[in-house]
Protein backbone atom coordinates (compact mmCIF):
# COMPACT_ATOMS: atom_id res chain seq x y z
CA UNK A 1 0.00 0.00 0.00
CA UNK A 2 1.46 3.32 -1.06
CA UNK A 3 2.19 5.81 1.68
CA UNK A 4 0.44 9.12 1.53
CA UNK A 5 2.49 12.19 2.27
CA UNK A 6 1.06 15.42 3.55
CA UNK A 7 1.30 18.31 1.14
CA UNK A 8 4.05 20.77 1.87
CA UNK A 9 2.82 24.07 3.32
CA UNK A 10 2.88 27.09 1.07
CA UNK A 11 5.97 29.21 1.58
CA UNK A 12 5.67 32.63 3.19
CA UNK A 13 6.94 34.37 0.03
CA UNK A 14 4.33 32.58 -2.08
CA UNK A 15 1.57 33.57 0.34
CA UNK A 16 2.56 37.23 0.15
CA UNK A 17 2.64 37.12 -3.64
CA UNK A 18 -0.73 35.37 -3.87
CA UNK A 19 -2.23 37.81 -1.38
CA UNK A 20 -1.41 40.82 -3.53
CA UNK A 21 -1.60 39.44 -7.07
CA UNK A 22 -4.57 37.09 -6.74
CA UNK A 23 -6.59 37.78 -3.61
CA UNK A 24 -6.64 41.58 -3.44
CA UNK A 25 -6.67 42.26 -7.18
CA UNK A 26 -8.67 39.39 -8.68
CA UNK A 27 -10.89 38.04 -5.92
CA UNK A 28 -11.57 41.16 -3.84
CA UNK A 29 -11.09 43.72 -6.64
CA UNK A 30 -9.93 46.34 -4.16
CA UNK A 31 -9.09 49.82 -5.32
CA UNK A 32 -5.48 50.68 -6.23
CA UNK A 33 -5.24 53.01 -3.23
CA UNK A 34 -6.29 50.27 -0.81
CA UNK A 35 -3.80 47.85 -2.34
CA UNK A 36 -1.06 50.50 -2.12
CA UNK A 37 -1.89 51.03 1.56
CA UNK A 38 -1.66 47.28 2.23
CA UNK A 39 1.59 47.15 0.28
CA UNK A 40 3.17 49.92 2.34
CA UNK A 41 2.08 48.24 5.57
CA UNK A 42 3.60 44.93 4.49
CA UNK A 43 6.87 46.58 3.45
CA UNK A 44 7.15 48.34 6.79
CA UNK A 45 6.41 45.14 8.67
CA UNK A 46 8.89 43.03 6.69
CA UNK A 47 11.62 45.62 7.16
CA UNK A 48 10.97 45.72 10.91
CA UNK A 49 10.81 41.92 11.15
CA UNK A 50 14.13 41.59 9.31
CA UNK A 51 15.91 43.72 11.91
CA UNK A 52 13.97 42.30 14.85
CA UNK A 53 14.35 38.61 13.95
CA UNK A 54 17.60 38.77 12.02
CA UNK A 55 15.97 37.03 9.06
CA UNK A 56 15.54 37.98 5.46
CA UNK A 57 11.89 38.22 4.40
CA UNK A 58 12.41 35.26 2.05
CA UNK A 59 13.48 33.12 5.04
CA UNK A 60 10.46 33.97 7.18
CA UNK A 61 7.46 31.74 7.79
CA UNK A 62 4.07 32.17 9.39
CA UNK A 63 5.29 30.78 12.72
CA UNK A 64 7.49 33.90 13.04
CA UNK A 65 4.50 36.22 13.04
CA UNK A 66 3.62 36.07 16.71
CA UNK A 67 1.71 38.60 18.85
CA UNK A 68 4.93 39.86 20.43
CA UNK A 69 6.37 40.70 17.00
CA UNK A 70 3.21 42.48 15.89
CA UNK A 71 2.98 44.48 19.12
CA UNK A 72 6.64 45.47 18.84
CA UNK A 73 6.01 46.59 15.26
CA UNK A 74 3.01 48.68 16.30
CA UNK A 75 5.01 50.31 19.11
CA UNK A 76 7.76 51.03 16.58
CA UNK A 77 5.24 52.83 14.37
CA UNK A 78 3.96 55.03 17.19
CA UNK A 79 7.18 55.77 19.05
CA UNK A 80 9.90 55.84 16.41
CA UNK A 81 7.97 56.74 13.25
CA UNK A 82 5.60 59.05 15.16
CA UNK A 83 2.52 57.55 13.52
CA UNK A 84 -0.89 58.39 14.92
CA UNK A 85 -3.13 55.74 16.46
CA UNK A 86 -5.30 55.87 13.36
CA UNK A 87 -2.32 55.08 11.12
CA UNK A 88 -1.23 52.36 13.53
CA UNK A 89 -4.65 50.72 13.27
CA UNK A 90 -4.57 50.93 9.48
CA UNK A 91 -1.27 49.04 9.38
CA UNK A 92 -2.74 46.43 11.72
CA UNK A 93 -5.77 46.09 9.46
CA UNK A 94 -3.52 45.21 6.54
CA UNK A 95 -1.67 42.58 8.59
CA UNK A 96 -4.94 41.06 9.81
CA UNK A 97 -6.22 40.83 6.24
CA UNK A 98 -3.07 38.96 5.21
CA UNK A 99 -3.23 36.60 8.19
CA UNK A 100 -6.87 35.73 7.51
CA UNK A 101 -5.93 34.98 3.92
CA UNK A 102 -2.95 32.85 5.01
CA UNK A 103 -5.10 30.87 7.46
CA UNK A 104 -7.12 29.51 4.53
CA UNK A 105 -3.97 28.51 2.65
CA UNK A 106 -1.86 27.00 5.43
CA UNK A 107 -3.95 25.10 7.96
CA UNK A 108 -0.85 23.88 9.80
CA UNK A 109 -0.19 27.43 11.02
CA UNK A 110 -3.76 28.12 12.03
CA UNK A 111 -3.07 28.22 15.78
CA UNK A 112 -0.21 30.72 15.40
CA UNK A 113 -2.38 32.86 13.11
CA UNK A 114 -5.24 32.73 15.59
CA UNK A 115 -2.95 34.09 18.30
CA UNK A 116 -1.66 36.85 16.00
CA UNK A 117 -5.20 37.87 15.11
CA UNK A 118 -5.85 38.45 18.81
CA UNK A 119 -3.88 41.71 18.75
CA UNK A 120 -6.62 44.35 19.21
CA UNK A 121 -7.17 47.70 17.60
CA UNK A 122 -6.21 50.65 19.77
CA UNK A 123 -8.87 53.10 20.84
CA UNK A 124 -8.27 56.81 20.47
CA UNK A 125 -10.06 60.08 21.09
CA UNK A 126 -11.71 61.64 18.08
CA UNK A 127 -11.18 65.42 17.91
CA UNK A 128 -14.21 67.67 18.08
CA UNK A 129 -15.28 68.83 14.62
CA UNK A 130 -14.79 72.54 14.00
CA UNK A 131 -16.91 74.85 11.89
CA UNK A 132 -16.91 78.31 10.38
CA UNK A 133 -19.51 81.04 10.39
CA UNK A 134 -21.21 82.01 7.17
CA UNK A 135 -19.19 85.23 6.97
CA UNK A 136 -15.93 83.34 7.39
CA UNK A 137 -16.95 80.77 4.79
CA UNK A 138 -17.82 83.44 2.21
CA UNK A 139 -14.58 85.27 2.98
CA UNK A 140 -12.58 82.14 2.23
CA UNK A 141 -14.43 81.58 -1.04
CA UNK A 142 -13.85 85.22 -1.99
CA UNK A 143 -14.48 86.68 -5.43
CA UNK A 144 -12.99 85.37 -8.68
CA UNK A 145 -9.99 87.46 -9.66
CA UNK A 146 -8.50 88.22 -13.05
CA UNK A 147 -6.02 85.35 -13.07
CA UNK A 148 -6.77 81.79 -14.18
CA UNK A 149 -5.63 80.37 -10.83
CA UNK A 150 -7.83 82.72 -8.84
CA UNK A 151 -10.88 81.82 -10.91
CA UNK A 152 -10.20 78.11 -10.54
CA UNK A 153 -9.69 78.38 -6.77
CA UNK A 154 -12.90 80.35 -6.39
CA UNK A 155 -14.87 77.64 -8.20
CA UNK A 156 -13.04 74.94 -6.24
CA UNK A 157 -14.04 76.37 -2.85
CA UNK A 158 -17.56 77.15 -4.06
CA UNK A 159 -18.06 73.53 -5.12
CA UNK A 160 -16.63 72.21 -1.85
CA UNK A 161 -19.03 74.51 -0.01
CA UNK A 162 -22.01 73.56 -2.18
CA UNK A 163 -21.54 69.79 -2.36
CA UNK A 164 -19.90 68.93 0.95
CA UNK A 165 -17.70 66.55 -1.03
CA UNK A 166 -14.34 65.15 -0.09
CA UNK A 167 -11.28 66.65 -1.75
CA UNK A 168 -10.66 63.39 -3.60
CA UNK A 169 -14.20 63.58 -5.00
CA UNK A 170 -13.92 67.18 -6.18
CA UNK A 171 -10.54 66.82 -7.86
CA UNK A 172 -11.87 63.69 -9.58
CA UNK A 173 -14.80 65.53 -11.18
CA UNK A 174 -14.59 65.65 -14.97
CA UNK A 175 -16.35 68.10 -17.22
CA UNK A 176 -18.69 65.32 -18.34
CA UNK A 177 -19.76 64.75 -14.72
CA UNK A 178 -21.42 68.16 -14.54
CA UNK A 179 -25.04 68.51 -15.67
CA UNK A 180 -26.17 72.10 -16.19
CA UNK A 181 -29.71 73.23 -16.78
CA UNK A 182 -32.93 73.26 -14.81
CA UNK A 183 -31.86 70.40 -12.53
CA UNK A 184 -28.13 71.10 -12.33
CA UNK A 185 -26.08 68.49 -10.51
CA UNK A 186 -22.62 66.94 -10.36
CA UNK A 187 -21.81 63.23 -10.32
CA UNK A 188 -19.32 62.34 -7.58
CA UNK A 189 -17.28 59.17 -7.19
CA UNK A 190 -16.61 58.79 -3.52
CA UNK A 191 -14.84 56.65 -1.02
CA UNK A 192 -15.48 52.95 -1.37
CA UNK A 193 -16.42 53.42 -5.05
CA UNK A 194 -19.75 54.94 -4.03
CA UNK A 195 -21.34 57.19 -6.63
CA UNK A 196 -23.92 59.89 -6.04
CA UNK A 197 -25.41 62.93 -7.74
CA UNK A 198 -25.38 66.18 -5.78
CA UNK A 199 -27.65 69.12 -6.75
CA UNK A 200 -25.92 72.39 -7.56
CA UNK A 201 -27.12 75.79 -6.48
CA UNK A 202 -28.00 78.23 -9.22
CA UNK A 203 -25.01 80.39 -8.33
CA UNK A 204 -22.64 77.42 -8.49
CA UNK A 205 -24.07 76.25 -11.82
CA UNK A 206 -23.65 79.75 -13.25
CA UNK A 207 -20.02 79.92 -12.12
CA UNK A 208 -19.32 76.52 -13.68
CA UNK A 209 -20.84 77.73 -16.94
CA UNK A 210 -18.65 80.86 -16.87
CA UNK A 211 -15.57 78.72 -16.13
CA UNK A 212 -16.27 76.41 -19.06
CA UNK A 213 -16.80 79.34 -21.45
CA UNK A 214 -13.48 80.83 -20.37
CA UNK A 215 -11.74 77.47 -20.87
CA UNK A 216 -13.09 76.02 -24.13
CA UNK A 217 -10.18 73.58 -24.32
CA UNK A 218 -11.71 71.50 -21.52
CA UNK A 219 -13.55 68.47 -22.91
CA UNK A 220 -15.81 65.90 -21.29
CA UNK A 221 -12.93 63.62 -20.28
CA UNK A 222 -10.67 66.26 -18.72
CA UNK A 223 -10.68 67.39 -15.10
CA UNK A 224 -13.07 70.25 -14.37
CA UNK A 225 -10.49 71.82 -12.04
CA UNK A 226 -7.06 71.02 -13.51
CA UNK A 227 -3.65 72.28 -12.55
CA UNK A 228 -1.40 74.30 -14.82
CA UNK A 229 -0.33 71.17 -16.68
CA UNK A 230 -3.90 70.15 -17.41
CA UNK A 231 -3.82 67.25 -14.97
CA UNK A 232 -6.18 66.81 -11.99
CA UNK A 233 -5.20 68.67 -8.85
CA UNK A 234 -3.75 66.76 -5.92
CA UNK A 235 -4.97 66.86 -2.33
CA UNK A 236 -1.77 68.61 -1.29
CA UNK A 237 -2.39 71.21 -3.97
CA UNK A 238 -5.94 71.84 -2.71
CA UNK A 239 -4.70 72.18 0.87
CA UNK A 240 -2.04 74.65 -0.24
CA UNK A 241 -4.55 76.79 -2.16
CA UNK A 242 -6.95 76.70 0.80
CA UNK A 243 -4.23 77.93 3.17
CA UNK A 244 -3.58 80.87 0.84
CA UNK A 245 -7.29 81.69 0.75
CA UNK A 246 -7.59 81.44 4.55
CA UNK A 247 -4.61 83.75 5.07
CA UNK A 248 -6.21 86.27 2.73
CA UNK A 249 -9.58 86.02 4.49
CA UNK A 250 -7.90 86.35 7.91
CA UNK A 251 -7.13 89.98 7.09
CA UNK A 252 -10.86 90.72 7.43
CA UNK A 253 -11.67 88.01 10.00
CA UNK A 254 -9.10 87.77 12.77
CA UNK A 255 -10.66 84.55 14.09
CA UNK A 256 -9.39 82.66 11.04
CA UNK A 257 -5.78 83.52 11.84
CA UNK A 258 -5.93 81.54 15.09
CA UNK A 259 -7.47 78.37 13.62
CA UNK A 260 -6.43 75.58 11.31
CA UNK A 261 -8.93 75.38 8.47
CA UNK A 262 -8.86 72.18 6.43
CA UNK A 263 -11.01 70.99 3.50
CA UNK A 264 -12.67 68.61 5.96
CA UNK A 265 -14.09 71.57 7.89
CA UNK A 266 -15.61 72.94 4.68
CA UNK A 267 -17.08 69.50 4.00
CA UNK A 268 -19.01 69.59 7.27
CA UNK A 269 -19.95 73.27 7.19
CA UNK A 270 -23.30 72.89 5.40
CA UNK A 271 -24.58 69.96 7.50
CA UNK A 272 -23.76 72.04 10.59
CA UNK A 273 -25.64 75.01 9.14
CA UNK A 274 -28.63 72.81 8.38
CA UNK A 275 -28.75 71.43 11.91
CA UNK A 276 -28.47 74.96 13.30
CA UNK A 277 -31.42 76.31 11.30
CA UNK A 278 -35.13 75.59 11.06
CA UNK A 279 -35.02 74.43 7.47
CA UNK A 280 -37.90 72.12 6.62
CA UNK A 281 -37.04 68.46 6.17
CA UNK A 282 -33.38 68.78 7.16
CA UNK A 283 -33.06 65.01 7.11
CA UNK A 284 -33.56 65.14 3.36
CA UNK A 285 -30.71 67.60 3.18
CA UNK A 286 -28.28 65.08 4.57
CA UNK A 287 -29.23 62.74 1.76
CA UNK A 288 -27.38 65.09 -0.56
CA UNK A 289 -24.06 64.56 1.20
CA UNK A 290 -24.28 61.02 2.39
CA UNK A 291 -25.10 58.39 -0.20
CA UNK A 292 -26.68 56.08 2.35
CA UNK A 293 -29.27 58.74 3.19
CA UNK A 294 -29.70 59.66 -0.46
CA UNK A 295 -30.94 56.19 -1.34
CA UNK A 296 -34.03 56.72 0.86
CA UNK A 297 -35.19 59.69 -1.23
CA UNK A 298 -36.49 59.03 -4.75
CA UNK A 299 -35.29 61.12 -7.67
CA UNK A 300 -38.71 62.82 -7.89
CA UNK A 301 -37.79 64.80 -4.76
CA UNK A 302 -34.70 66.28 -6.41
CA UNK A 303 -36.35 69.67 -7.02
CA UNK A 304 -37.71 69.82 -3.47
CA UNK A 305 -34.31 69.15 -1.93
CA UNK A 306 -32.76 71.76 -4.22
CA UNK A 307 -35.33 74.36 -3.10
CA UNK A 308 -34.53 73.49 0.51
CA UNK A 309 -30.83 74.07 -0.10
CA UNK A 310 -31.45 77.40 -1.82
CA UNK A 311 -33.20 78.69 1.33
CA UNK A 312 -29.85 78.63 3.10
Amino acid sequence: MAKTTAPRPVSFAALVQQFFTEYLVTQRALSPRTIASYRDAMLLFLDFAQHHLGKMPTAMNLNDIKPDLILAFLDHLEQERQNSVRSRNLRLTALRAFLKFAARRDVSSFFVIEQALGVPMKRFERPMLGFMSREEMLAVIGQPGDTWTSQRDHLLFAMLYNTGARVSEIIGVKVGDVVLGESACVHLRGKGRKQRSTPLWKSTAQEIGIWLRRNPMLNADTALLPNRDGNPMTRCNVTQRLNIAVNRAAQAHDSLAKRKISPHIIRHYLPFLTMSSNVKDSVGMFGIYYSRRLKTYPSTRHSFRLETVEKI
